[in-house]
C-alpha cells in the first residue's frame, strides 16, 4: 500500500508541478492565442502532457528516494488534502468552468469577460492555486518523497512567475478595478 501511494503521489506531483509552467504559456501571450483562428488547446494540451512526459522522465529515477517513512505524516497530509479540497469548491463557485478553463483569456469575443472577486477570492486573488500547493505539500508529507519535495518547491517558484504574469493580463484586460482589487487582496495566502 505505501509504494502505491508513493507512486500516486509522485505522479500527482509530476502533473501539479507543471500547471504554472502551462500558464505561463498562456498568460504573457494572451493576445497570440486570442488571434488565432484554430482552439489554442490544440497545441497547448500536447504541450502540457508532454511536460508531464518531460518531468516525470526528468525524476523517474528518484521517484523511490525518501526523506522519511512515517504513519503519522498522513495525518497532516489529511488535513491538507482536505483544506485543499474545500479550497477548489469554494473557487468554483462564482467562477465558471470556462473560466477555470482559461477561456476568457484565449478566446477574444468569450462573453465571460468579469473579474471574481467576492467569495474566497476576497481573500486571496489565486486560490486555486493555493490548493494546488494543498495538495503537493500532502503528498509531500504523506509520501515522504525526495521528488515530491522538489517538485512542490519547483511548482512554488514557477507559480510565484506564473501569478506575476497573470496579474499583468488581467491588469491589462480589467484596468484599475484590478490594480485596485491587488492592492487590497493577497496572491495567495490570506491575511487574518
Amino acid at each position: 500500500m505505501v509504494a502505491v501511494l508513493r507512486t500516486v503521489g509522485w505522479v500527482a506531483c509530476v502533473v501539479y508541478s507543471t500547471i504554472p509552467a502551462f500558464w505561463l504559456l498562456i498568460h504573457p501571450h494572451a493576445e497570440y492565442w486570442r488571434s488565432r483562428k484554430q482552439s489554442p488547446y490544440v497545441v497547448l494540451l500536447p504541450l502540457w502532457i508532454a511536460m508531464w512526459i518531460a518531468v516525470g522522465a526528468a525524476t523517474w529515477r528518484w521517484r523511490d528516494a525518501v526523506f522519511y517513512s512515517a504513519q503519522w505524516t498522513w495525518l497532516p497530509a489529511a488535513l491538507l488534502f482536505v483544506v485543499g479540497l474545500w479550497i477548489y469548491r469554494q473557487s468554483s463557485q462564482q467562477f465558471s468552468a470556462s473560466q477555470l478553463g482559461g477561456l476568457p483569456e484565449l478566446h477574444a469575443g468569450h462573453k465571460e469577460q468579469r473579474l471574481a472577486t467576492i467569495g474566497i477570492r476576497s481573500l486571496v486573488r489565486h486560490p486555486v492555486y493555493l490548493a494546488h500547493l494543498c495538495e503537493m505539500f500532502a503528498w509531500s508529507f504523506g509520501t515522504g518523497l525526495v521528488t515530491a519535495y522538489a517538485l512542490t518547491a519547483l511548482a512554488t517558484i514557477t507559480g510565484a512567475i506564473m501569478i506575476r504574469t497573470e496579474d499583468a493580463e488581467l491588469e491589462k484586460r480589467f484596468g484599475e478595478e484590478y490594480r485596485s482589487y491587488r492592492r487590497q487582496v493577497p496572491a495567495v495566502l490570506p491575511r487574518f
